[in-house]
């Protein structure tokens, strides 16, 4: 394999630089449009009951499916030190600390992301956005900013939904089938769980991972080639990109978070 020129380097360098250039300028400008896109908020509403409320079946089954697996796993590694009765707590901290937020925006990045990059890669395509420039309408206040507003609010309350379901099936297995006292397993939870700092932090993350997921599925959409390969393949960089974000931005948030 030949080495690059050092012009090609110098050009893919500058394109890669150019590249991050456009993306922070597109984020900065969807930050600063939340006042005139919440003045239209039917939209958002919208994009929210479309983003959020068709992703809540996966959701909530895959909440339960890991909290019945966290049940089983914690009641026999907890046994050991006989401390099965902390299962409440072992649960409730691996979800809302941890496994709700990164499941959650992993779930919500093949689906919901994957429909966003496919849809406005196919408004991209059938070139809808240069009839809206055309008629004066600013495409990314009318398409890109309510999808992205809407995204950062539903992924917080759709990691909330699959903490609760996953406590919920943790409750199942360890109380219903196995037998662990429902007043301890409670009790246990109530009393460690801390509502900022534990139950904050998830949240932190979810609004993180929202923010991240959403932008990066707009941007692919936004950015892709106007062709039917081009869109496959922004609709596959985007699941990709984004479950490689929410793993490196988890690590990120939880060492700062463990530091303060």
């Amino acid at each position: 394999m030949s080495p690059l020129h050092p012009a090609e380097l110098g050009f893919r360098v500058r394109r890669s630089l150019a590249g991050w250039g456009h993306a922070s300028r597109l984020l900065m400008r969807l930050v600063t449009l939340f006042g005139p896109t919440m003045r239209r908020f039917g939209l958002v509403r919208d994009q929210i009951h479309f983003l959020g409320n068709y992703s809540l079946a996966i959701i909530a089954v895959s909440g339960l499916f890991v909290g019945f697996v966290l049940g089983l796993q914690g009641y026999y590694t907890l046994q050991r030190y006989g401390s099965s009765e902390a299962l409440g707590l072992l649960v409730a901290l691996s979800l809302v600390r941890e496994l709700g937020p990164v499941i959650t925006a992993l779930l919500y990045a093949g689906r919901a992301g994957a429909s966003i990059t496919a849809e406005i890669g196919l408004m991209k395509t059938g070139e809808q956005m240069s009839a809206m420039e055309m008629m004066a309408v600013d495409p990314v206040l009318r398409l890109l900013a309510p999808r992205f507003w809407a995204g950062v609010i539903a992924m917080p309350l759709l990691a909330a939904v699959f903490s609760a379901v996953g406590i919920l099936g943790g409750y199942v297995v360890g109380v219903l089938l196995i037998g662990i006292d429902s007043g301890s397993f409670w009790s246990q939870m109530q009393g460690g769980v801390d509502v900022f700092k534990d139950v904050g932090n998830g949240v932190i993350k979810s609004l993180v991972f929202g923010v991240a997921t959403t932008f990066l599925a707009l941007l692919q959409g936004y950015e892709c080639e106007p062709t039917p390969e081009g869109v496959s393949s922004a609709t596959t960089r985007t699941v990709v990109i984004s479950s490689l974000s929410v793993l490196a931005l988890d690590f990120v948030l939880t060492v700062m978070m463990f530091s303060i």
